[in-house]
């Protein structure tokens, strides 16, 4: 078989691409290749002077690895692992060295030479990138395989496991694509947003539901349904320019079936592996149970989230260090402003300390959340757990995670609107939730949402009730934490999460052929211009006012089913926020809330720009919500 055929075979065996940033290689005939090396490249001034280079190509174990001279770089030793097609390679990178390409030589029964790239690195001194997230921030969560189509020629790609574009099928590829995202930035500013978090852009290569990107098939490529490497870089390039952050999410606990690693394992240490397929019992409160069995403990961390999703063994050095760089790497390699951490509790709890100090020791910048999806059974102090916190070292875990996806305020928000009030009940539950934030290290790090991709729609939830989601939205912009906007919520876009296509679908406008096109006022109907009018007039306020970023919250024990907060900071600026979670107008006299109206006379009402003559009593229509600024 020739040097070019046998590499094809390889390759397709592998389900990968030499991804577009690989470097080059020099075989005399006959040489095994070498398929690639992860990371692809490097850079040179990483405060971590270790590099461990994972190298793949067939019957490579045999070889021996030699470093020629290039100051500044040592080679520290060379790994052999059970399968015959990989070694490990580490390398210590002094602060003297020079970018450039350094010589790795493999020398089995004939020589290999790679040449493997130091780049200059360019995020310590550019403030453009790795700008981080805050509560000053308004997130627009989108799929962009569902958001808009920017170039059909990325639509059916060669070689690819997902073969057609079928918009009418839920679990199909659609077209969607980075470049579709950046066409409708405009309409993202217009709105009110500041960051836009989109899901996995990393390679997808799945002959089913790949669209999603939570089953990754190669670390260090984007899914060339939404563009190449480099247009990502692009992508995030042209965002920061027009004052939009990019958050970049990240899965640490699972990969896709077909990724390389899988497909040819280096070892079998690599992943966990049952006798037969065992699938997660998705209890995470079995990792600080004092009282947990062995066996529940395994079933939640070390089995497999889904059929197609193997599981990485964390607790592997080596398996640790190739996913510590790797998101090293994509920080680096693309400026982006924060992760976005897939499933977080799922993965072992050293390797998450370890990662968490890893990623923020290089970058302190960036911005930083995981999903820690909780049931609401299980409170404020299980998902305060998973962030920084209060608490001392539980089982050995202390997390690094600066903020959480604040799946209890969701939750407990969900309560308010749909169940009545009560001491325990209904809004009652919003307010304990809150109380709770006593248990994060900063609570006003977590991200607040109403609904994502994985949950039933807000508008549906709520009964498709205009009223609530308008005070849902309300709260959203309004309370402490960095708000989470789903695609479409400004639209009125509905449906349950079952199966997880229906609320998932694209967004109207997207696509040249679509009968409607939502991103113009011309293309919603009255009742969508009025949603979208809704959010970006709050958000707008939001934006322009720091006391809705910075400024303290003190709320109110709900009465009668109305729930009252203030932001409010030293500078004399506070905004009040009443819900009426009634199914009737509530009055309510303010005298109970003088410790924060003192000073204050009078109030504009935000959303409707009626002054507010006096501070006596407040009328409420039944669910709706007050935003006043106290004057």
């Amino acid at each position: 078989m020739s040097f070019a055929k046998l590499l094809l075979v390889l390759l397709l065996l592998a389900g990968s691409r030499l991804p577009a940033t690989a470097t080059s290689l020099v075989a005399g005939p006959g040489t095994p290749p070498i398929s690639r090396i992860d990371p692809t490249f490097w850079w040179v001034g990483m405060k971590n002077p270790k590099l461990q280079l994972l190298v793949h190509g067939p019957g490579l174990t045999t070889s021996e690895v030699a470093l020629a001279s290039y100051p500044g770089v040592t080679l520290d030793s060379f790994q052999r692992l059970e399968s015959p097609n990989y070694l490990v390679v580490n390398l210590t990178i002094s602060p003297s060295a020079q970018p450039g390409k350094l010589q790795l030589e493999f020398q089995g029964k004939r020589k290999t030479t790679y040449a493997y790239e130091l780049r200059a690195r360019t995020t310590p001194g550019d403030k453009s990138k790795v700008q981080g997230i805050s509560s000053a921030d308004f997130i627009y969560l989108l799929m962009p395989d569902r958001f808009a189509n920017g170039d059909p020629t990325n639509d059916v790609v060669k070689g690819n496991r997902a073969r057609t574009v079928a918009r009418d099928s839920m679990y199909a590829r659609h077209g969607g694509d980075l470049k579709g995202i950046e066409q409708h930035f405009d309409y993202l500013k217009e709105l009110g947003v500041t960051a836009i978090w989109p899901t996995p852009v990393v390679d997808n290569n799945m002959p089913k539901a790949g669209y999603h990107g939570y089953a990754l098939t190669d670390y260090y490529a984007v899914d060339p349904h939404y563009g190449s490497n480099e247009d990502y870089v692009r992508f995030v390039q042209h965002a920061h320019e027009q004052g939009l952050k990019v958050i970049h999410d990240v899965v640490l606990n699972h990969i896709g079936s077909f990724n390389y690693l899988w497909l040819d394992q280096p070892a079998k240490d690599w992943f966990h592996q049952w006798p037969t397929f065992t699938r997660g019992n998705y209890r995470n409160g079995t990792v600080n149970d004092p009282h947990v069995a062995v066996l529940d403990r395994q079933l939640f961390s070390t089995t497999w989230f889904d059929t197609t999703m193997p599981d990485p063994a964390q607790e592997n050095p080596l398996v640790a260090t190739y996913l510590i760089q790797n998101f090293l790497w994509w920080v680096e390699y693309t400026g982006v402003d924060g992760y976005r951490v897939d499933t977080y509790t799922y993965s072992d709890p050293t390797f998450l300390m370890n990662w968490g100090k890893a990623i923020l020791e290089e970058y302190p910048q960036l911005g930083m959340f995981g999903e820690t999806w909780m049931q609401q059974g299980e409170g404020v102090a299980q998902q305060a757990f998973w962030t920084r916190n209060v608490f001392p070292p539980i089982n050995g875990f202390k997390s690094n995670l600066p903020g959480a996806l604040d799946f209890m305020l969701r939750m407990t928000l969900v309560e308010s609107l749909t169940k009545p009030a009560g001491f325990d009940e209904g809004v009652s539950r919003l307010y304990y939730a809150v109380q709770g934030d006593w248990m994060y290290e900063d609570a006003s790090r977590n991200v607040i949402f109403l609904d994502n991709h994985d949950v039933d729609r807000i508008f549906s939830v709520l009964g498709e009730d205009v009223n609530k989601q308008k005070m849902a939205l309300a709260w959203l912009l309004t309370e402490r934490g960095i708000p989470q906007l789903y695609y479409g919520t400004e639209v009125l876009m509905k449906n349950f999460s079952r199966p997880d296509g229906l609320l998932r679908e694209d967004f109207p406008g997207g696509w040249p052929t679509d009968p409607k096109n939502a991103f113009t006022a011309a293309g919603r109907t009255p009742a969508q211009h009025d949603m979208h009018t809704y959010v970006r007039k709050l958000a707008t306020y939001r934006k322009t006012h720091p006391v809705l970023h910075t400024g303290q919250l003190t709320h109110f024990v709900p009465e009668d089913g109305v729930y009252t907060y203030f932001r409010h900071d030293t500078q004399g600026h506070t905004v009040l926020v009443m819900m009426n979670c009634n199914p009737v107008a509530k009055t309510v006299p303010l005298n109970r809330f003088a410790e924060r109206l003192r000073g204050y006379t009078a109030a504009r009402d935000v959303l409707t720009e009626a002054v507010v003559p006096n501070l006596q009593t407040a009328t409420v229509p039944a669910f709706t919500a007050l935003v006043w600024e106290l004057r």
